[in-house]
């Protein structure tokens, strides 16, 4: 079994190809009829579609691997915990899901990818959704502790009420596109070859 590209893929950090390449790989290996499936690495394919956030591909994944394989290997376990909470959006739970397990070496980018661009997203979220926000739900949302979400999001633009404890929601600002009239275009365009010449 060829798992070049995927290992190629972990090493580059092209971790949003993981999943698809695992797929692709496991219908070729699938399809010549080669025993695979203790070999396979299931917690990684499970981690790559986690990482792209198709969690669809994710359930179907774990549906089909064999009870054996969920039995003997508790990383494959702890990658689906992962998408067990981020299927009910437990978002502390995802958290401690990611933090309570010793990750293996081929398994630990990618997990630790998978929790920045988390973070990321849940900010953006947290962004989208609210004007203000108390410093504990933010903190559980970032997964940090209130310190750490305090200072992770003021240094964003966000505004803490100490008092309140609440924290006020820095909207991006919206850049609107300029329209140029196409007759000042055909003006600027006549001025600048009037200047050339």
């Amino acid at each position: 079994m060829d798992l070049l590209e995927l290992q190629d893929a972990l090493a580059s950090k092209s971790f949003q190809r993981i999943g698809e390449i695992c797929d692709e790989l496991m219908l070729q290996v699938a399809s010549s009829g080669i025993s695979f499936q203790q070999e396979w690495p299931y917690s990684i394919h499970l981690l790559g579609h986690l990482y792209v956030n198709d969690l669809n591909s994710a359930r179907f994944l774990w549906k089909s691997i064999p009870s054996g394989i969920k039995e003997s290997q508790a990383e494959v376990v702890a990658a689906w915990k992962i998408g067990q909470c981020l299927w009910i959006r437990d978002y502390a739970g995802v958290y401690a899901a990611i933090r309570g397990f010793n990750w293996s070496p081929e398994a630990l980018g990618l997990v630790t990818a998978f929790e920045e661009s988390y973070t990321k997203r849940n900010f953006q979220l947290l962004v989208s959704a609210y004007s203000t926000i108390s410093v504990t739900d933010t903190a559980q949302f970032l997964g940090m502790s209130e310190d750490d979400a305090t200072n992770y999001v003021l240094q964003h633009g966000w505004t803490l009420d100490s008092t309140s404890r609440m924290l006020s929601v820095r909207k991006p600002e919206i850049i609107t596109e300029q329209k140029l009239d196409s007759s000042k275009l055909q003006r600027l365009t006549e001025y600048v070859f009037h200047l050339e010449h």
